[in-house]
C-alpha cells in the first residue's frame, strides 16, 4: 500500500461474484515487484451494472479492466474497438484504456494452452470435448484449434449460449485445419460417448464455483477413462466437485483453472503495463495468501 499516492494508476476486475478472485492479488504483487505506480482492485458488477461500470473506465481515467463471468459478452457493445481473437470469440475478458478508446481483448485461451504446456499436454494433435459456450469457453476451443488440435466438440445445454458454440464451431472449420462439432448436454448418451472420444476435457462453465459449488456435469466416476485429461476453469475452489469425481475414477490428470488464470493475467498484464509479469514471484504470493485461509 505504500505505492499508493496522487499519481497511482487504477485497473479494475468487473464481475460477479467475485470477492473470490485471486487477480488483486496476482496484479498487485507484480506491480510492486517492478515497482510500477498501478493498483488493481475488484469490484462485483454483473449485467445492470455494466455499462456504468465501463462508464468509469472513461471517467476515472483507469488503465483498463478485467472482465469476468457474466460479463465476458454483454461489455462487447460498450467497448471501441476489439482485437482480433475478440472478434472471433465474441467475448472479452481484458480493456485496454487508451486516451479515452477502450479495446477488448481476449486472453483466455492463450492461457488455457500456456498452462497446459506447462503441465506437460500440448493440445496439438489431440482430441478436446470442451463444455461452456460462453466468455472462457469459446475463446479455449478458438486457441486450441489455432494451436493445431485435431477435433473439437463444443458441449453446452440448449440456452442462450447454444447458438455460440454453433457460431465458434463454424469459425473454426473455417478458420482453421481443425474439426469442429457441437453436441447438447440435454443428451446425455451423446456426452458419455464423447467423453470416451476426448483425449482432453475442459469444463468452462461456472459449475463448482458459488453458488454452484459442490456440484459437477459428472458425478459418475465410470464416465471418465483413466487417461483423460481433465482441465476445470473453476480455481475457487482449489478442488471441485468433477476433481473428486476425476481422481475417485483414477484419473492421474487432473486440473484446476489456477493457472489459466494466472497465464491469461500474465497476457494482459503485458497489455496493460508492456511488461513481463513475474510469473514466479506471482504464483509464491499466491500459495501464500492460500495458505492464509
Amino acid at each position: 500500500m505504500t505505492r499508493i499516492d496522487g499519481h497511482t494508476i487504477l485497473i479494475g476486475l468487473m464481475a460477479y461474484p467475485i470477492r473470490h478472485s485471486m487477480s488483486p492479488t496476482m496484479h498487485n504483487t507484480a506491480f510492486e515487484a517492478l515497482n510500477l505506480n498501478y493498483a488493481y482492485l475488484a469490484f462485483d458488477i454483473d449485467g445492470d451494472q455494466l455499462a456504468d461500470g465501463v462508464k468509469a473506465i472513461r471517467t476515472l481515467d483507469m488503465r483498463g479492466s478485467n472482465v469476468s463471468m457474466p460479463n465476458k459478452q454483454a461489455i462487447i457493445p460498450h467497448l471501441d474497438k476489439l482485437d482480433i481473437s475478440a472478434k472471433m470469440t465474441g467475448a472479452v475478458n481484458t480493456v485496454v484504456n487508451d486516451d479515452g478508446i477502450l479495446t477488448g481483448y481476449t486472453t483466455d485461451g492463450v492461457g488455457f494452452v500456456n498452462d497446459l504446456k506447462k503441465k506437460g499436454h500440448d493440445v496439438a494433435g489431440k482430441k478436446m470435448l470442451v463444455v461452456g459456450a460462453g466468455g472462457a469457453g469459446i475463446p479455449i476451443a478458438a486457441q486450441s484449434a489455432i494451436e493445431g488440435a485435431s477435433e473439437i466438440r463444443i458441449a453446452n445445454r440448449q440456452d442462450g449460449h447454444f447458438e455460440n458454440a454453433e457460431t465458434i464451431a463454424k469459425s473454426i472449420n473455417e478458420n482453421s485445419k481443425a474439426s469442429a462439432s457441437t453436441l447438447s448436454l440435454e443428451d446425455e448418451q451423446a456426452f458419455k460417448e464423447a467423453l470416451a472420444w476426448a483425449d482432453i476435457y475442459v469444463d468452462a462453465t461456472g459449475v463448482g464455483m458459488k453458488p454452484l459449488e459442490g456440484m459437477s456435469l459428472v458425478n459418475d466416476p465410470s464416465w471418465l477413462k483413466k487417461d483423460l485429461v481433465i482441465y476445470d476453469t473453476v480455481y475457487a475452489p482449489r478442488t471441485t466437485k468433477l476433481m473428486e469425481v476425476a481422481k475417485e475414477a483414477g484419473v492421474e490428470s487432473v486440473y484446476n483453472g489456477l493457472g489459466m488464470m494466472i497465464e491469461q493475467g500474465a497476457a494482459a498484464f503485458k497489455l496493460w503495463t508492456g511488461q513481463d509479469m513475474p510469473i514466479d514471484l506471482v504464483e509464491q504470493a499466491m500459495a501464500e495468501k492460500d495458505k492464509e485461509k
